[in-house]
């Protein structure tokens, strides 16, 4: 029985952006000791890891055209049918012997794979527990009026309820396009559909009344498994890394600098920017901030 458990692996698919896939690997590095496939692009080979590729479904040049959010919808509704075939394609080489598959919250379509195939599935969240719990009140929104409540600024001081100390201008994203495309694809993000459970990149003491939110909306178990990048072991990087700050950072004393990074796709407006390098400024610390 202990042999055969030992020989059964785990899907993995990542969204096809750094921040996304750092924490992926970082998590089935932390599962090494099974066999695991990794869905992507990708031809790199790592320790017990098998890269596995689905066919393209969609040009990268239409992300331009689209925008992102619009891009991540169409990707999710033309990669279904290609991540079936490449599913049951793993399955006929290798006999019945996937655990489960683990997939970021943003490629949910191998959700109606998992469905099909009758195989265990998670949800993995890169990012923050308040951030998943935004989502979630975002999604429930009616775009039309929300815009108009929050053009009146009593409404946007106001707590959103049961998420103090969060107020409604915090919901309001900026840079992402439309609205309703992007409510649409947060709907679909917090659809937890048939998953066993929510993995998030996160720790307890830090997102404990996040977390317990999660758990009571989403009706099944949240699980914290961070900070992730404590275990890693591999570089998983797209690009070079710019190691040119080591030689200042080595100048400063352990916990004593700031370390600012927004990810690669976020926008900020220009009164944004300056609000947060003002904090920066008047914190009287060292920073690093990655722009």
């Amino acid at each position: 029985m202990e042999e055969m458990e030992a020989k059964r692996r785990i899907v993995l698919v990542p969204a096809p952006a750094q921040g996304h896939v750092t924490p992926m690997m970082q998590l089935g590095n932390y599962r090494c000791s099974r066999r695991i496939y990794r869905v992507s692009s990708s031809s790199r080979h790592m320790s017990g890891f098998q890269f596995v590729t689905i066919p393209e479904s969609l040009p990268e040049s239409e992300l331009e055209r689209l925008g992102l959010v619009e891009f991540m919808l169409k990707l999710n509704k033309t990669s279904e049918a290609s991540f079936k075939d490449c599913i049951a394609q793993l399955l006929l080489q290798h006999g019945n012997d996937i655990a489960c598959i683990i997939y970021d919250e943003f490629m949910y379509f191998c959700g109606a794979a998992a469905k099909e195939f009758e195989i265990p599935s998670f949800i993995f969240s890169t990012q923050s527990a308040t951030n998943q719990v935004l989502r979630c009140v975002f999604s429930k929104l009616n775009a039309e009026k929300f815009l108009i409540d929050t053009e009146d600024p009593q409404v946007q001081d106001k707590v959103v309820e049961k998420l103090h100390p969060l107020r409604y201008k915090h919901l309001r994203p900026s840079g992402f396009g439309p609205l309703e495309p992007l409510l649409e694809f947060r709907r679909e993000v917090v659809n937890k559909r048939t998953a066993s459970a929510v993995i998030v990149n996160t720790t307890n003491c830090l997102e404990s009344s996040s977390l317990s939110w999660l758990q009571q909306e989403l009706g099944i178990p949240v699980y914290p498994l961070g900070p992730l990048h404590i275990t890693a072991s591999t570089n998983s990087s797209f690009l070079v890394e710019d190691r040119s700050c080591i030689e200042w950072l080595n100048q400063h004393t352990p916990r004593s600098v700031i370390y600012i990074s927004l990810g690669s796709i976020h926008h900020m407006e220009a009164k944004e920017i300056l609000e947060m390098s003002w904090g920066l400024l008047n914190s009287d610390l060292p920073f690093l901030w990655v722009i």
